[in-house]
């Protein structure tokens, strides 16, 4: 048993918000009060004197890729302010590589560059032997050498995939910039890593994970992931409660083998079918209601319309798998909201063992139109959300959707509307520190922003009990785990961290600065800077 006391505890239990005491046992949470109550009613001799500090649930990053994020540590780091710059880092690998080896790298943002998009020359010139494979930050498009367009068989007579394009210089050769699913086209021929390779790698993200206060996620990667965190958690190395997607090529798979939302345990269990209705904001793929605002025959893609994913929503839903589509402009939002329409009605006229409905989330909801923002909540559907999209992308968004973006990352219309929010960091899109997360929920700045202005389209902040509500409440509902998770109340997991500085009562700006002193998973400590 171990007792910790003298702290100032935020609890997110509405019937106790406060208290400065806890006993905590066999991983769960004994009892929560103030120290004349804990402290004379369990006797230990393992105790911590927190000396006032802050102490909340643990984090949950509701959207992650735990092995693209993992993989990227060894890439090239292609977020870059230029396109030079990008291309004197791949120079700077090419040097090491490996006869024949793929040299690959991720992050780079055309609409952030100076002189735009690159091409497959530029890579040429540096790399013309090992093929270049370099994804775009919203992971939506990458940017390849003319060696990785022969390793995959691409040239100027390889029609468009479905749901993807490749892009062509004025004389009609691919020019290496591959769009959506012809991103796969490339990716296809790259070697997959083995078992012990994912597993490593991993298990090489979890401590970087804990020292941002996460204590769960929810996984969006590929079904390969799921088998290493199986052998992680046979192990008892996995120390990171994961809820993990089924991706939407392996649905009928998951139903043969009797997989559904909520198999699993309390460290590792199925989450939900993951769809894709449309594609980003960066690469303007993103499916439009009215064109991109300097592009007036562009709406973007739209992948699956509401049709086709209320046919493939029936047969998840018939299994008890819940649905999460991915949808970032206002048409896909719309197309999926129309399909989950249908799919709540469906799923109110067949037998199931539980009378509540599936709990299912929109990916991103990066642009609504504002005749939507009341149908999340009317059809309980959780928007799961990543707050560092909002400014990362603010000036991309003015300038590609303009007024719209008055309706983009709109939390506190959708709070207002009573809808759940969820938060998270579509690592390694973003960061997956959440502290910086919280920062951009609540003053939609920059951290880096030392300006007192308002914030880009401020009416749209959070409070921070809000924003910390969609990283541990928020997510531990989605989870169905919303009995055992997301509070600390006697009875749940003893899921918490103990922080640097109050993040309910610092100033604003402080917050992107906060960060653990220890972290705490099932009772282990798992971080600690604590002596």
């Amino acid at each position: 048993m171990l007792v910790i006391h003298n702290a100032r505890i935020y609890t997110q239990n509405p019937a106790q918000p406060f208290a400065t005491a806890l006993a905590i046992d066999q991983g769960s949470l004994l009892a929560v009060g103030q120290d004349d109550q804990i402290l004379p009613a369990f006797v230990t001799s393992k105790s911590l004197n927190a000396n006032g500090s802050v102490i909340i649930p643990g984090l949950t990053d509701a959207h992650i890729h735990l092995e693209d994020y993992a993989f990227a540590q060894q890439k090239i780091n292609c977020e870059t302010e230029t396109r030079e710059e990008c291309l004197q880092r791949l120079a700077e690998r090419v040097i090491t590589a490996r006869p024949g080896e793929w040299v690959m790298g991720h992050g780079w943002n055309q609409n952030k560059w100076p002189e735009g998009y690159g091409d497959a020359s530029m890579l040429d010139e540096i790399c013309p032997h090992n093929p270049v494979f370099l994804t775009h930050k919203s992971l939506h498009s990458a940017w390849v050498n003319t060696t990785a367009l022969h390793l995959a068989g691409i040239d100027r007579n390889t029609p468009d995939p479905p749901g993807g394009r490749i892009r062509h210089d004025d004389l009609g050769e691919p020019d290496g910039i591959l769009y959506e699913s012809a991103v796969s086209l490339v990716e296809e021929t790259i070697p997959e890593p083995n078992p012990d390779q994912v597993v490593q790698a991993l298990r090489s993200i979890q401590p970087a994970l804990w020292k941002f206060g996460l204590t769960g996620v929810h996984d969006f990667g590929p079904t390969r992931t799921f088998s290493a965190l199986q052998a992680m958690r046979t192990s008892q190395e996995l120390k990171l409660r994961v809820v993990k997607s089924i991706p939407s090529d392996n649905l009928s798979e998951a139903i043969t083998s009797g997989l559904h939302t909520g198999f699993g345990d309390e460290m590792l269990q199925i989450g939900s079918l993951k769809l894709f209705a449309d594609g980003a904001l960066g690469p303007q793929t993103a499916a439009m209601l009215q064109s991109y605002e300097a592009n007036p025959h562009n709406r973007g893609m739209l992948m699956l319309d509401a049709q086709e994913l209320y046919g493939i929503g029936k047969v998840a839903v018939g299994s008890g798998i819940s649905l999460a589509v991915h949808a970032i402009g206002d048409r896909a939002n719309r197309d999926v909201l129309d399909a989950y329409a249908q799919i709540r009605q469906y799923e109110r006229s067949i037998p199931s063992p539980s009378s509540s409905l599936l709990r299912h989330r929109i990916e991103h909801v990066q642009v609504l139109h504002p005749d939507d923002l009341h149908r999340f909540s009317e059809l309980d559907i959780i928007a799961s959300m990543q707050p560092l999209h909002a400014t990362s992308d603010m000036h991309m968004a003015d300038r590609h959707w303009g007024e719209r973006s008055a309706f983009a990352y709109a939390w506190r219309s959708l709070l207002s509307h009573g809808s759940m929010l969820i938060f998270g960091s579509d690592a390694p899109v973003e960061t997956p520190n959440p502290f910086l997360g919280i920062h951009a929920a609540v003053t939609r700045r920059p951290a880096n922003d030392s300006s007192t202005s308002p914030g880009w389209y401020p009416q749209q902040c959070l409070s921070v009990a809000e924003a910390i509500r969609a990283y541990t409440a928020g997510p531990a509902r989605a989870a169905q785990m919303e009995l055992r998770l997301g509070q600390l109340t006697a009875g749940y997991l003893a899921d918490l961290i103990i922080v640097n500085d109050d993040p309910y009562l610092c100033p604003a700006e402080e917050l992107a600065n906060i960060h653990p002193e220890a972290t705490m998973v099932g009772g282990e400590w798992v971080y600690t800077r604590l002596e």
